[in-house]
C-alpha cells in the first residue's frame, strides 16, 4: 500500500541481506523483494545526497507520489488509470496468483485480513479457463513422456562439500534415491531435510544387469527387482521392472542388450542409475 511505503523507516525497515521490507503497524509483515529491486533501492540510499535524509527518505506526500506516477504514465502513453500505486499492487497480486503462488502466501504479502479478499483477484474468463486447463494437460503429458521414472519423497540427508550437494530422498514406500547436484541448484530448489521433492530419471539413463554377472559399478542407486514386461521395436526395447516395495522402473535398451541379458518377464535383474543422472524437482 502506498501509505505503508511512505511510512517506512529506510534505516530500520529495510534488510538488504535478506532482501526484505518490514511493514510495521496494523497488518505488519515482512515482504520479500526481488534482488535487482533491493539493489536499486540500496544504490539510491547510498547516494551522498541522501545522507542527511536517512530514516525519512520515504516520507513524501501521497499526492506528490501519485503525480509522479501520472507523469511517467504520460511519458509512456499509458492512461493514468492504468499506472498508479493501487493498480500496480493489484496487478502484482494477480501475477503471483496466476503464476502458481499459493493464495495464503499472496494474502500475507498483501496484508489482507481475509483470504476471500485476496481470492477476489482470481477471476478468469471462459477463454482463460480453457487456456489454463490446456496448458496443464499438456504439461502433465510432457512430464509423463520425458521422464518415465519419478520418485516422490522427503529429503532425509543433505551432504555439502562447497561445490556439490548429495541429496538422499526417501519415498513413502521406503525406497532411497540419491542425487548429486550443484550447490547453486540446491539453493535455487531450497533443498533441506524434510522437504518433499520428486526425483526423476530418464529411461535411457537406467542401467540393467543380471545379478550373476557380479557387475562392479559406481552407480549409487542399485535395486534388485524382476522384469515385468519387455516391449520390443526394431532397434530399441522398453524394459519395465517391478521392485519389491512396489515401485516400477522403466529402462530403455537396445534390442541387442536385451538378447545379451536374456531378459524376459520374471527375470531377476539389478536396476541401477548414477546419482548425477537423478534430476530433482519441487512443485
Amino acid at each position: 500500500r502506498l501509505g505503508e511505503v511512505l511510512a517506512l523507516d529506510d534505516a530500520a525497515d529495510l534488510d538488504p541481506v535478506r532482501q526484505q521490507v518490514i511493514v510495521r503497524g496494523h497488518g505488519g509483515r515482512e515482504i520479500q523483494l526481488p534482488g535487482p529491486v533491493m539493489r536499486e533501492v540500496q544504490r539510491v540510499l547510498d547516494d551522498p545526497m541522501m545522507f542527511g535524509l536517512r530514516g525519512r527518505v520515504f516520507r513524501m506526500d501521497q499526492g506528490y507520489v501519485r503525480r509522479k506516477f501520472y507523469e511517467r504514465a504520460a511519458e509512456c502513453s499509458i492512461p493514468k488509470e492504468y499506472l498508479n500505486p493501487r493498480v500496480i499492487r493489484h496487478s502484482r497480486a494477480v501475477e503471483l496468483l496466476r503464476g502458481g503462488v499459493p493464495l495464503k502466501i499472496v494474502q500475507g504479502i498483501l496484508g489482507h485480513q481475509s483470504m476471500n479478499q485476496t481470492a477476489s483477484y482470481l477471476r478468469f474468463s471462459d477463454d482463460d479457463v480453457r487456456r489454463i486447463v490446456h496448458h496443464y494437460l499438456n504439461k502433465e503429458t510432457r512430464m509423463r513422456t520425458s521422464a518415465r521414472n519419478a520418485f516422490t519423497g522427503r529429503v532425509t540427508s543433505v551432504v555439502r562439500d562447497g561445490l556439490l550437494v548429495e541429496v538422499e530422498l526417501t519415498t513413502n514406500s521406503g525406497l532411497k534415491v540419491v542425487s548429486v547436484i550443484t550447490e547453486e541448484s540446491a539453493q535455487n530448489l531450497g533443498v533441506s531435510t524434510g522437504r518433499v521433492m520428486t526425483a526423476t530419471v530418464k529411461a535411457p539413463w537406467v542401467i540393467l544387469a543380471r545379478e550373476e554377472n557380479r557387475l562392479k559399478t559406481s552407480a549409487r542407486n542399485r535395486y534388485a527387482g524382476k522384469v515385468a514386461r519387455v516391449n520390443l521395436s526394431e532397434i530399441a526395447a522398453e524394459v519395465v521392472v517391478d521392485l519389491p516395495e512396489g515401485t516400477t522402473v522403466c529402462a530403455l535398451l537396445t534390442v541387442e542388450s536385451v538378447k545379451t541379458l536374456d531378459l524376459a518377464p520374471g527375470t531377476d535383474i539389478l536396476v541401477m542409475f548414477k546419482a548425477f543422472s537423478v534430476i530433482l524437482n519441487v512443485e
